[in-house]
């Protein structure tokens, strides 16, 4: 079987891309360090551009089978790196002309290059080199904002990424010790006869590795502490963009699993109790960023519930790429309100905001009620369609945990919804000492809400392109 490389031209470009931006931008002075942002948004372009004309052709198999270029990969790729770009526009207000201006462009892209080969991978091994690439560049992108809170963040998650990077490295070599492949079209047939007790310890362990990217449950201890002490930009990248490939990759895991254990009932049950920890969490935080990290995880309890249904409904798969698509264009949105007004780091300071800056307050409720599940927005739909896909595939408690979650969700949602729109509480108040939002990141914030409500609006045509 041939290599084939051109089908995978959109990493290979993302990749060349980052080592571009990495090496040009040592080369040019502070000022001028706009250039290697601008060159990194152009191969995001290029790179969505290459995916959008593969989109409509049948699947392929690059890379001797170990890479599937199908419509799941094709729509990872378009919404990763467009999801990278509006980062990257986000950036533009907040890290512009800093001494690690351009480092921070180049590893936005290499651990976007990883998150689509997690998309694409149908071989264990591609699988870990995925999860590395996308993983080891956020490390430092925690880091770089060099605060005591990012700083502790970064640490949590490079430990517990080694530890779940050791437990995905267990898992592949138990599997591929009982089956002697790591090839997705061969571990199908080979794990049905091989020995249960080591195939189910194989399976969690991957498993437990792609969670900790996705950031769910149980690896989902180092999203809320990264997402507020992170920057803005890095912080909506890491809630969004990792989350497309890791689930993804969990998906193809999971269809390809034997019956021979009951692998929809574990997949489940993880994703219950992601969505509803993260919804209790929640409720109880008073810093934006951090309240957001919590919701994270419980939408990757939402995302999981297809995984769980993964070639037990037709709906499964189209489910999940349309959720995935509303989650990463709302959740960008949120962030990109925080980043806009990035002094406001208490829900009680956003009182009156809608007031003083009524477009961001505007597009904050679009995306608060979005990430909720309110019509007319897209993942309004993407959550009636992963419900639906649970119920089909006869998991009625798994679809009436969804709706319970969705309720419960509302109430910290308005805890920062309803002091928008408040009466300063003192004359002091009136004066809003928050500072001016970003040109770059305001626009994006409203842009991305009204995309949000526009894609919801047309989920029909999504929904017909992402079916089989």
């Amino acid at each position: 079987m041939a290599m084939r490389p051109a089908l995978l031209a959109p990493e290979i470009v993302l990749f060349l891309g980052g080592l571009a931006v990495l090496m040009g931008g040592s080369f040019l002075p502070r000022t001028r360090q706009w250039l290697t942002r601008a060159v990194a948004a152009a191969v995001l372009l290029v790179a969505a551009a290459l995916a959008a004309l593969d989109l409509p052709g049948p699947a392929q198999v690059a890379m001797e089978g170990t890479f599937t270029v199908d419509t799941t990969t094709g729509v990872a790729r378009i919404v990763a790196a467009l999801g990278t770009l509006v980062v990257l526009a986000l950036a533009s207000d907040e890290i512009a002309d800093t001494p690690r201006e351009s480092e921070t462009y180049a590893l936005l892209l290499f651990s976007t290059t990883g998150t689509l080969i997690l998309a694409g991978a149908d071989d264990l091994l591609v699988v870990t080199v995925g999860f590395l690439l996308a993983s080891v560049p956020l490390y430092g992108l925690i880091g770089i904002a060099r605060t005591p809170l990012g700083a502790e963040a970064a640490m949590k998650t490079y430990l517990l990424g080694a530890l779940f990077g050791i437990l995905l490295l267990a898992g592949v070599t138990l599997l591929y010790g009982v089956s002697a492949t790591t090839s997705y079209a061969e571990l199908s047939d080979r794990l049905a006869d091989a020995p249960a007790g080591v195939v189910a310890a194989g399976v969690v362990a991957v498993l437990g590795g792609l969670l900790f990217k996705a950031g769910g449950v149980p690896g989902h201890f180092w999203v809320p502490d990264a997402a507020q002490g992170a920057g803005g930009a890095v912080a909506a990248f890491l809630t969004t963009v990792p989350k497309i490939g890791a689930v993804i990759a969990a998906y193809r895991l999971v269809a390809m699993l034997p019956d021979t254990l009951a692998w929809p009932l574990l997949v489940a049950l993880l994703a219950g109790i992601s969505m509803t920890l993260g919804n209790l969490a929640a409720y109880w935080q008073t810093d934006p960023r951090r309240l957001l990290g919590w919701s994270t995880v419980s939408q990757v309890g939402y995302l999981f519930v297809p995984v769980a249904v993964a070639g037990r409904s037709d709906l499964a798969l189209p489910s999940l790429l349309l959720y995935l698509t509303g989650y990463t264009v709302t959740n960008l949105s949120a962030f990109a309100v925080t980043t806009a007004l990035p002094r406001r780091r208490e829900l009680r300071s956003y009182r009156g905001m809608g007031r003083s800056h009524p477009w961001l307050g505007a597009a904050l409720v679009v995306a608060l009620l979005g990430l909720v599940g309110t019509p007319p927005t897209v993942v309004f739909v993407g959550k009636l369609t992963t419900t639906a896909a649970a119920w089909d595939a006869g998991y009625a408690w798994l679809a009436v945990l969804v709706l319970v979650n969705t309720v419960v969700s509302l109430f910290y949602y308005l805890r920062w919804i309803a002091p928008l729109y408040a009466r300063p509480e003192t004359p002091e108040q009136h004066q809003d000492d928050a500072g001016t939002p970003g040109h770059w990141s305001r626009t994006t914030a409203i842009a991305t809400a009204a995309l949000s409500l526009l894609l919801g609006i047309g989920s029909g045509a999504l929904w017909a392109s992402f079916s089989p």
